[in-house]
């Protein structure tokens, strides 16, 4: 049987072979996963000999990375503003330029008594925003099974997260919400076959692309934001790469818009507040 050395070294060369981002990064991480451990203990024990059934199981992890699958389905974790989330193919797999959100929305933390993360997905901005601010912070998605994984999340981390199942913001009151944050699917329908196979084939085709445009989730969202804000509340939008012109032509009625930029100077979040008028 294979030592923990011979089993990293062998794993590594078939994801590099197949042409797998950071092969040696993501041996080390499915390794762990099959034995239990965090990847610091595999340096300190490379002579550790792996039982069967820890072999067949990071057999099966290699073989689904190697056809597509993406580490953190596999592993079920992937890290969000410091905390580890819980994802299924079912949402997202939450980025480290949607944390742009939660600063946004941090940026704003002492009017912000009620925050809604409309399409919430795993949770992790709601979740995230519930714990860094103690908010009372509703999350909206239009997927049952998203919401178990938020719910979990929720529960996990020690956040008070009100979940409703409904599309957007159609079952939340008027006038009643602070700061309304999103993370909507922004894709063009033409463009889903130009993404990475991890993306295109396997993560939920309904939190990538909202339809022909990629901006027909921001169309109604914005004006159910209308509805939902309290007058000079905030909405905060995250952006696709080229698509800040194009909400910001949407935003009518609201004001003192401001563009945040990721570290690539790419405008990835939209900030602005409901007018009084």
């Amino acid at each position: 049987m294979l030592d923990v050395g011979s089993a990293l070294r062998q794993g590594a060369k078939l994801l590099e072979d197949a042409r797998i981002s950071a092969p040696r990064l993501t041996a080390e991480v499915l390794l762990a996963h099959a034995l239990h451990h965090d990847r610091a203990w595999l340096y300190g024990h490379p002579e550790q000999k792996l039982r069967e059934v820890e072999w067949l199981h990071y057999g099966r992890y290699l073989h689904q990375r190697l056809n597509g699958v993406p580490t953190q389905y596999i592993t079920r974790t992937q890290e969000f503003y410091g905390r580890p989330f819980r994802v299924t193919p079912d949402v997202l797999i939450p980025r480290p330029e949607t944390e742009h959100v939660v600063e946004a929305a941090l940026a704003v933390r002492g009017s912000a008594g009620r925050i809604l993360d409309a399409g919430c997905g795993s949770g992790a901005i709601a979740v995230t925003l519930q714990i860094e601010t103690g908010a009372d912070v509703w999350a909206t998605d239009i997927s049952q099974p998203a919401l178990r994984v938020a719910a979990d999340n929720a529960s996990r981390l020690g956040a008070r997260v009100n979940l409703v199942a409904c599309d957007l913001v159609d079952a939340i009151a008027g006038c009643s919400i602070d700061v309304l944050v999103s993370n909507p699917p922004y894709v063009p329908e033409a463009e889903l076959e130009g993404l990475a196979r991890e993306v295109r084939d396997h993560e939920p085709r309904i939190a990538l692309t909202s339809g022909p445009t990629g901006f027909e989730i921001y169309e109604r969202l914005i004006s159910g934001a209308r509805r939902v804000l309290r007058p000079g509340g905030r909405l905060i939008l995250e952006l696709g790469y080229n698509g800040s012109g194009r909400v910001q032509s949407l935003l009518d009625g609201f004001e003192d818009i401001r563009l945040i930029a990721d570290l690539a100077g790419i405008p990835r979040v939209v900030s602005c507040a409901l007018s009084f008028r």
